[in-house]
């Protein structure tokens, strides 16, 4: 007799700083390693499987991305007591927040129409060790106008070989960029902030290994004086330039929204 099997999009929420980026790992601990491992706490002697809709590095939290879940035999009976099992299971640093009913031709990865991420900075003075987690922390001054006008030259489609690690043969690496600015931080706030932090906000439908944290780290230099703005516009029309040798931190780093087609 044929398997039935049921296909959910369940909505996560998680921070990143303790963990080695989304991907199950060996003797690493992953979101995704932690995932299944209380699925299977969960849904004991069932068989399933998830799918992300794409992986972060190490400490790059969400504030809203989402997986599949495929679950063979059986439904889930009720979706909020499957949510409220889920989250008292899981660790604090990780939530999920809603779950939906999708069909056999849904593809978490195919479907994802636009992602955005927010990079959260600061600069000019020592953070306070508890900011660690959310801020990355640049200790010399920088020119934030001229990073600003930087930030502009990312918008449209171009060549972004300069702007990933380990590039493949196969790899696309001509993308498009929505939307990239600069703006005061106001994802999140605490109380041992410094006065000012900062957030590049950026939205594509793709991004390619380490693309974006390379992006910021090409404007941190630029606000340093290490680069200029006719840098910035000469790597992304020619390849492997050799000026882009700084990777900014992924701590930084959120998935702040993903939407689906």
């Amino acid at each position: 007799m044929q398997t039935q099997r049921f296909y959910y999009v369940i909505h996560v929420q998680f921070l990143g700083f303790r963990y080695s980026g989304w991907q199950k790992q060996p003797q690493h601990k992953t979101i995704e390693g932690m995932l299944v491992k209380t699925l299977k706490y969960i849904l004991p002697e069932r068989k399933f499987k998830i799918l992300g809709a794409g992986r972060t590095d190490a400490k790059v939290s969400a504030l809203n991305t989402a997986f599949e879940l495929f679950l063979d035999d059986e439904p889930i009976r009720s979706p909020t007591d499957f949510l409220e099992e889920f989250n008292t299971n899981l660790p604090p640093d990780i939530r999920v927040t809603s779950i939906n009913t999708v069909d056999e031709n849904f593809n978490i990865i195919k479907e994802s129409k636009c992602k955005e991420y927010v990079y959260l900075f600061s600069f000019g003075q020592k953070n306070h060790p508890f900011a660690a987690p959310f801020l990355a922390n640049i200790i010399d001054d920088l020119d934030l106008d001229l990073m600003k006008k930087g930030a502009s030259l990312f918008v449209g489609t171009h060549n972004f070989s300069s702007y990933t690690a380990r590039l493949q043969p196969n790899t696309k690496v001509n993308r498009t960029i929505d939307s990239c600015e600069i703006k005061r931080n106001e994802i999140i706030q605490a109380n041992f902030f410094p006065e000012y932090s900062y957030a590049l906000h950026i939205k594509g439908a793709g991004f390619m290994r380490y693309q974006i944290r390379m992006i910021m780290g090409a404007l941190i230099q630029l606000g340093k004086g290490i680069l200029s703005l006719e840098d910035i516009k000469t790597s992304l029309e020619e390849v492997d330039s050799p000026t882009l040798t700084f990777v900014a931190p992924g701590s930084g780093l959120l998935l702040n929204n993903l939407e689906f087609n």
